[in-house]
């Protein structure tokens, strides 16, 4: 029987934006495969302060090339790449935020992980989190929320947007249409902008 070893515990680092962390976590192998704990509720909480107690939990599949971005929703989420290359330009929308406009971008390969996989949290109330498919794989990523969708509660910034100046690793991304159509981020906070 698989057993997780208690010595191998969960990592979690801080980004250079509040709130937004990577959580690394340990894979038990034999010659049958492997287990691993995506996430743990009590973790978490020793770093965020709060429980994340999910209600939601979706699965996403984007080809290569496919860019979800940039958008930003009222909720906690975990996400969690199974398959592909995750990048991820995460933005600062919080217009009170120190870090405002400020992007960090994490990209993260479980594939060919043997011993630690990687999940990124992200906090609500205005991370702009993008979602590429990276590379030559079909990105399989799922995700656990703490609020259900709700399209009227759903924003989000242009995928291009100037001042953002975000670094796609793909020189034809394919978008959805609400995507290609995001306001820009003068438009959505002009008061930011103006001086």
């Amino acid at each position: 029987m698989l057993k997780p070893d208690n010595s191998r515990k969960t990592s979690i680092e801080k980004t250079s934006i509040p709130g937004v962390l990577i959580v690394k976590s340990p894979i038990f192998s034999d010659e049958r495969g492997f287990f691993h704990e995506v996430f743990r509720q009590n973790e978490l909480k020793e770093e965020t302060g709060f429980d994340f107690n999910p209600v939601q939990w979706s699965h996403s599949m984007s080809n290569p090339g496919v860019i979800r971005a940039v958008h930003t929703e009222d909720w906690n989420k975990l996400i969690y790449p199974v398959t592909g290359i995750l990048y991820a330009p995460i933005a600062d929308l919080r217009p009170e935020s120190p870090t405002f406009g400020k992007v960090e971008y994490i990209t993260i390969d479980n594939t060919k992980k043997e011993t630690l996989r990687e999940a990124l949290f992200l906090p609500k109330g205005g991370i702009g989190n993008s979602i590429c498919a990276a590379g030559s794989e079909t990105l399989h990523y799922m995700y656990l929320v703490d609020e259900y969708w709700d399209d009227a509660k759903a924003k989000g910034v242009a995928w291009n947007d100037p001042d953002l100046n975000i670094t796609w690793p793909v020189k034809n991304p394919i978008l959805s249409e609400r995507d290609r159509n995001n306001p820009s981020l003068k438009e959505l906070f002009p008061d930011k902008f103006t001086r």
